[in-house]
């Protein structure tokens, strides 16, 4: 009795098939961008929204990924990109952020990235994206608004988003990404302060 191995024929073990004497060999599949270490990452340049270009095109340098960073040098980072109207970016820092984070944090940093996500959408004009990541944002961070770690202004973020997204579903234009960013921390914590009281044990960053 005869077994016959997938439609070609015979499998060769060597990714082609043996057919009538012949070997087929099927042709290689595009090869994957890596990072420096290796890892899948999409180098196509992007633009300061973070939206591909052409390979070949200038384009504006993406976050490294796996910065070890505090969460006030994270937060600091991520209000510097908000600032240069670079929300996709801030989201990569704040990304980090989640990754390292410990357990009872992990939400409030995704909370985070999700609104710099929802700052993008809404900087590119995409109103029904740009408004789930707002919501999907506030509902993460809202459970710590009674006790916010690094001085981050849970109140503020939470209006800050709400009457964002009130303006993407009143005219679905596209906003400012620079004019329309957020603070990320409190009066008195913004980047540069020092950690003061419960934030002297600020955890270190991924790998730290």
């Amino acid at each position: 009795m005869r077994t016959l191995r997938g439609r070609a024929g015979r499998d060769d073990g060597g990714g082609g098939a043996e057919r009538g004497g012949l070997i087929r060999h099927r042709p290689a599949g595009p090869r994957r961008d890596r990072d420096e270490e290796g890892r899948a990452r999409n180098a196509r340049p992007r633009d300061g929204l973070g939206r591909p270009l052409p390979y070949g095109s200038p384009g504006v340098a993406r976050q490294p990924e796996g910065v070890s960073r505090t969460p006030a040098q994270s937060l600091a980072e991520a209000q510097r990109l908000l600032d240069d109207g670079m929300p996709f970016h801030a989201h990569e820092v704040l990304e980090d952020a989640w990754k390292a984070a410990p357990e009872a944090e992990r939400e409030l940093w995704r909370g985070l990235a999700q609104l710099a996500v929802g700052l993008t959408h809404a900087a590119r004009g995409n109103a029904v994206g740009g408004t789930a990541l707002l919501d999907r944002g506030a509902a993460a961070i809202a459970p710590y608004a009674d006790a916010a770690p690094y001085g981050i202004d849970i109140a503020g973020l939470t209006a800050w988003a709400g009457e964002l997204t009130g303006r993407l579903t009143g005219t679905g234009a596209a906003v400012p990404a620079a004019r329309t960013a957020p603070r990320l921390r409190a009066t008195g914590h913004d980047a540069g302060d020092h950690p003061t009281g419960d934030e002297t044990g600020d955890r270190p960053g991924a790998g730290g």
